[in-house]
């Protein structure tokens, strides 16, 4: 094994010595933060009504182990209750010592990893210590509960919704499953170099009696202020009886698209080793639903196969009951006079369903209570919508909002910074070391922290 630097230490080792001192280092920050935010917050508060008793400690579990805090403990004249106005303040419950940001990481890892029990796993590496098992993940996310509402910013007139349904067993039913129907919704595309991210992308998970396009449409309102006499829908869908349903309800103000990804493997299954196989895909990728049409009625009764002939007659059964279903939305748009600069191509319904698929599915079964309260959660993580835990609230948002709460944070953060130097100073040996050393010049840099 690599020996490294110092005393025949491994790299491992090294590693280890080294997250633990950058745990202590900066839990004495995070101790420091807290403490410093509690006295401000004294200052703040209404003396008529909170009265200081005294001061506890709190042993807090967070990312960065266990931190002792010294808060004070008022009475609340109003309430007749004893009180920490820190713990209020961050959203946490004293009683059980865990910290939401903690909570936050366990949640977002039950959601976008494999499993509880890997969450933990997870959860026990990033911490140092095993200190939630997968059972209390798991009932941290079947208690969570999530605050669905936040409108969206108005980007202009046209909505677009890729919808799919996912297939989800279930546990202790006379139905061996139910399938899930997951529709993502957003208002466009926006590039930043390379990458192509989608604007204001909300999803929506149907659960009442209720018409699906019914409930979506409630959705759109609230969320999106959806006028339904101005605004247009793009639905992007394959060609199942409750997506294609769309058209009948919506009307004129909608335009569906037969999910092309879902086309394209069905041609591939039949004609892959045909000799206009690709001339057909050039068709599908040109938006030429006629010239599709045509090569694919030309290819009947020669694939020598009964069943991909017959599979390749209902490919042409579906297109042909849908006009218009794999043309060009845009073209549509500017026949309405919207202007469609910087639109693409629908497509991305499979991929969401393969994120939601990757993690209920894979040989699980689910209960009912379990499914929704996993998919509400994941939903939330995905939005940036606020979930409301038995412990605490956690905010999970893309952009914090600049508020008094966060002002005061970011004032207790920048005090206690001016003292990590001196937190850091001494605690990392490898500081000291000769300049010129790999460890020395990776951990200098964290002086000016």
């Amino acid at each position: 094994m690599q020996q490294f630097i110092t005393g025949g230490q491994t790299r491992k080792e090294l590693e280890a010595e080294l997250f633990s001192m950058l745990q202590k280092t900066y839990g004495e920050m995070l101790q420091q933060v807290l403490e410093w935010l509690d006295e401000e917050l004294a200052k703040q508060r209404d003396k008529k009504r909170y009265y200081l008793k005294d001061k506890r400690t709190v042993q807090m579990q967070t990312l960065f182990g266990e931190v002792e805090v010294r808060r004070n403990y008022y009475l609340d004249r109003e309430k007749g209750v004893y009180t920490c106005l820190l713990d209020a303040f961050l959203g946490f419950d004293g009683a059980k010592g865990v910290s939401p940001l903690l909570e936050e990481t366990a949640i977002e890892l039950a959601v976008t990893g494999p499993s509880y029990r890997q969450a933990a796993e997870a959860l026990k590496k990033i911490v140092g210590y095993a200190v939630m098992s997968h059972e209390t993940i798991r009932q941290l996310v079947l208690q969570a509960t999530v605050e669905t509402h936040r409108p969206m910013e108005r980007k202009r007139q046209v909505l677009f919704v890729e919808a799919d349904g996912l297939y989800v067993k279930r546990q202790r039913s006379r139905r061996r499953g139910k399938e899930e129907k997951i529709l993502a919704v957003h208002q466009g595309w926006k590039v930043h170099g390379k990458r192509v991210s989608l604007v204001g992308k909300r999803h929506y998970v149907h659960e009442t009696k209720e018409p699906v396009w019914e409930g979506l449409e409630l959705f759109l309102i609230e969320e999106y202020g959806y006028d339904p006499t101005r605004d247009w829908v793009v639905i992007n869908g394959d060609g199942a009886a409750w997506i294609t349903a769309c058209r009948d309800y919506f009307g004129k103000r909608a335009f569906f698209q037969l999910d092309r990804f879902h086309v394209a493997r069905e041609i591939r299954d039949c004609l892959k080793d045909h000799p206009r196989y690709r001339t057909i895909q050039k068709k599908l990728a040109l938006f030429d639903e006629h010239g599709l049409l045509t090569e694919l009625h030309s290819a009947v009764g020669t694939l020598g196969e009964e069943k991909k002939e017959k599979q390749l007659e209902g490919l042409i059964q579906r297109i042909e009951s849908m006009p218009g279903c794999l043309s060009d939305y845009r073209k549509w748009l500017r026949e309405k006079g919207i202007d469609t600069t910087g639109m693409r191509p629908m497509g991305s319904a499979e991929g969401t369903m393969h994120v939601f698929a990757k993690r209920v599915k894979d040989g699980r079964s689910w209960c009912e209570a379990g499914i929704q309260a996993f998919l509400h959660v994941m939903v939330a993580v995905k939005d940036g919508l606020t979930i409301q835990t038995r412990r605490g609230e956690i905010v999970i948002e893309e952009e914090k909002r600049e508020t008094k709460r966060f002002t005061l944070v970011k004032k207790a953060v920048k005090n206690a910074g001016t003292k990590v130097v001196e937190l850091v100073r001494g605690n990392i040996r490898y500081l000291q070391q000769s300049c010129g050393t790999p460890i020395y010049e990776v951990l200098k840099g964290l002086k000016g922290i």
